[in-house]
Order: C-alpha cells, then sequence, then structure tokens
C-alpha cells in the first residue's frame, strides 16, 4: 500500500454530465487538497481544513496547478506504437500496409514486453493512468501487457485481438475455437487480478466469421463482468464491406448484435457513420461509442456526433485511437474533439472536454467512481496541470477572465510539458522533469 499524502492545488471535479447539466456540473477548489492513502482519495477539499485534519501527512504542493482525475483512454491499440503517424492511407490500406505486418512481430515475448513498456511510460509523460488496449492474436502481447501495467500499478482494460477470416493475413489469423479457448485462458490468468480487466476483443467484424462472433458472444455471456471492445462503422467503404460480407444483417450494429456482441460493457470506437437503427440501439442497450478524434481526422474517416448520441443516452468516451490516432496526448485528443465539434456546429466545453477524458471514458468502461473520478473513494489517479506550461499557453492564461477560460489554451495547445505530474494508485509515476 501507498503512504498517505496531501496534494494541494487548484481541484477539479464533477458531480454530473455537463452536456446534460453545463459547467456547473464541475466543482472547482481554488485553494485545495486531495488526502491520499492506500491507493485512493479519502478525502478532497479546502487545503487548510485537510491540512487541520491531517496535520502529520506529508504535503506535496502544486501551488496554483490543478490536480484533476487522471486521464482515462478508452480505445488504443499498444501494439501499433512504433507506426504510429504513418503517412497517407486510407483503413483498410493503413492496416494492410502498417498495422498486420507490425503485429505480426507480436508473437515475440521480448518484443511485446519492449513496447509494452514503452506505450505506458509514453502515456503516463502525458497524463493518462488508464487505457483500454487492443492486443495481437498473441496470448504473449496480452501477458507482456497486462505485467508492464502491473509493475506500472495502472488499472488497465485488454485483450486479444480476434481475427479469423481470410481478410485478415496469415499468421494473423486464428480460429473460432481458439479465440474462445485462449480469450477464456486469458481470463483465468488476468481479468480481476490487480488492476487488470480483460476485454474480449473481436478486431471488428470484416475480419471475424460470423462462427468467430458467435463464440465471443457465448464467451462473454459466461463472463458478462468482462468488458467487450470492437470497431463500429469508423469509414464509409467499410460499412459497404461488411455488407458486402454480411448480406443477412440489417446494418453494421446487426453483426454483432446477432451474436450477443451488444449490452452494457460493450465498446465501440468509432461510430461515425449510424443508422438511425443503430443509435437507437447503442442508446437502448447502453452500449458504449469512444471517440476518436485525432484518429478520425487523420485517417479522414468523418466527424462523431459526441453531443447528439449523449442527448440520446448513449454512454460515450475519447480516446487516441494510437497508432491511427497522431499523438498519444488526451491534451491533444481534447483539442481535436474542440475542432471536430466545431465542424459539426457544436463545438464543445472546457467542462464537456475534460468530462470526456475522464469521467466519460470511465462510465463507457463501466468503471464509475472508481478512475476518471475526483471524489471519495476513487482509485487515486490524479493528473497534475500546469495551466501556464509555455509561453504561448501562458500569455493567454494571464488573460483569463474566469478559470475555463484559463484551462481552454491548455487544452488546446498544452502536450507534455503541461503535466506537471502523473499520480497511479497513489503512487507518483511520472514527475515533469525540472
Amino acid at each position: 500500500m501507498t503512504s498517505p499524502v496531501l496534494l494541494t492545488g487548484q481541484v477539479l471535479s464533477f458531480s454530473a454530465n455537463p452536456f446534460l447539466e453545463g459547467p456547473s456540473a464541475a466543482h472547482l477548489e481554488p485553494d485545495g487538497a486531495v488526502f491520499l492513502s492506500q491507493g485512493r482519495i479519502m478525502a478532497i477539499g479546502p487545503r487548510a481544513a485537510l491540512r487541520h485534519a491531517h496535520p502529520d501527512v506529508p504535503v506535496i504542493s502544486y501551488g496554483q496547478h490543478l490536480l484533476t482525475a487522471g486521464f482515462v483512454d478508452a480505445h488504443v491499440h499498444y501494439p501499433q506504437t512504433a507506426i504510429i503517424a504513418s503517412w497517407g492511407k486510407r483503413l483498410i490500406d493503413w492496416l494492410n500496409t502498417y498495422t498486420f505486418p507490425e503485429e505480426m512481430r507480436f508473437g515475440d515475448p521480448a518484443y511485446a514486453a519492449e513496447i509494452s513498456a514503452r506505450y505506458l511510460d509514453l502515456v503516463l509523460a502525458q497524463g493518462t493512468t488508464t487505457v483500454a488496449s487492443y492486443c495481437t492474436i498473441h496470448p504473449e502481447s496480452v501477458d507482456a501487457f497486462f505485467s508492464a501495467a502491473a509493475a506500472r500499478g495502472m488499472r488497465v482494460i485488454a485483450g486479444k485481438t480476434c481475427m479469423d477470416r481470410d481478410t485478415a493475413p496469415e499468421g494473423l489469423r486464428d480460429t473460432a475455437q481458439s479465440a474462445y479457448d485462449q480469450s477464456k485462458a486469458l481470463i483465468d490468468r488476468w481479468h480481476g487480478k490487480g488492476r487488470a480487466g480483460y476485454a474480449i476483443t473481436p478486431r471488428f467484424s470484416p475480419t471475424s466469421t460470423p462462427d468467430q462472433l458467435h463464440a465471443l458472444g457465448a464467451l462473454w455471456a459466461e463472463h458478462p463482468d468482462c468488458a467487450m471492445q470492437t470497431h463500429l462503422s469508423e469509414q464509409t467503404d467499410e460499412i459497404a464491406w461488411v455488407k458486402s460480407l454480411y448480406p443477412e444483417a440489417r446494418d453494421y450494429l446487426d453483426t454483432y448484435e446477432r451474436a450477443g456482441l451488444i449490452g452494457a460493457g460493450a465498446v465501440f470506437g468509432h461510430a461515425i457513420h449510424l443508422e438511425p437503427r443503430e443509435r437507437a440501439r447503442l442508446a437502448e442497450t447502453r452500449s458504449a461509442v469512444v471517440h476518436c478524434p485525432t484518429s478520425n481526422t487523420f485517417i479522414g474517416s468523418g466527424l462523431c456526433d459526441v453531443a447528439g448520441l449523449i442527448a440520446q443516452g448513449t454512454p460515450v468516451g475519447l480516446a487516441t485511437d494510437t497508432g491511427g490516432g497522431s499523438s498519444f496526448s488526451m491534451l491533444r485528443t481534447m483539442a481535436a474533439a474542440y475542432e471536430v465539434g466545431q465542424l459539426r456546429g457544436r463545438p464543445l466545453h472546457a467542462s464537456e472536454l475534460v468530462w470526456l477524458a475522464t469521467e466519460g471514458s470511465a462510465a463507457a468502461l463501466r468503471l464509475s467512481g472508481t478512475i476518471g473520478h475526483m471524489g471519495v473513494g476513487a482509485e487515486a489517479d490524479i493528473t497534475v496541470l500546469d495551466l501556464a506550461s509555455t509561453p504561448a499557453i501562458a500569455q493567454r492564461h494571464a488573460r483569463a477572465n474566469d478559470f475555463w477560460e484559463a484551462l481552454f489554451p491548455t487544452l488546446m495547445m498544452g502536450d507534455d510539458r503541461a503535466i506537471c505530474a502523473t499520480w497511479v494508485g497513489g503512487a507518483l509515476r511520472h514527475s515533469r522533469p525540472s
């Protein structure tokens, strides 16, 4: 267990969803403190009051820096770390040219361990404390990732990617039976152990046969406390491909629905080009959508209707989608989400952006109140933001008329220099170089 500590600074928390309640859903303690003990948040309040209540606890003062819940990146591909920012391909070409050749390397446990460690260290430096990651078809890639996360005390969700259709290359295909058997063994080995959570992971319908989707649906029915993650309606040519492979399906979502891969705990990446029936079913079943704005613009996929989906009752989180996304930074991802909102005629408020990156992503992963939450009882994952980290940000921050104006330049222009510290489970896991 970690030692008790009192962190002081400005403290930002949420009591409700600002998409529904407006900025008043957020609460700022301008001279605040957070008391951490046994890996959890034990108290939040004014600095003087918490110091008086805990006079013997060590204090780490962050001055006017902002303490917020750690960022939760709800859709990533850690095996694509080394191919991030690869040039100029649409989704299917990008997979064939960059992704699949790289993922073939992850049958090597040493390589999987190297990239797992590199990836997690990169995101900790960006203030991200939890990720939901696809691994590769190799169980070794899953073992490496969970082991690296455990060494850093991180709560992560991950699973073996399953692909048995010949649309995936030889060397990256399993079978319906081996996908079931290997995923089940990995669930037994990792799910619920420490801070590890398993996600049953068909890559997407074009690389799985109906038999495999049904096998994974049966596995999820046997382990309903696991997550289920996959992709949905990312690009229009992908949707046409799905229609050609599943002519009997009503729409793309129906390819999953027929296999029992829909409902609370289902996490669908992208979900840009949805039919009215799909939107209604996502909301009705409490299936989650994860917005991946840097990926959606980088690969030319489209503009997700985040505010509209939330208004309909669909849980929505935020993600980098590395390496299809062009950054490991959730700050850059928030900036991209704002830009996408502008293009859709519904710019997102700063409170909505931070909520998506914390509370929203946690809710999408069925972890509300556990992670992404600055509240008593939550796991002590905290990101400390310097709101004047560069000269350009500092000069805009100095002219702010209120807190949201002071925060917004960091959301738009911030990078790893804005991450003063990253706390994971009550332990300091990253500190910005002085």
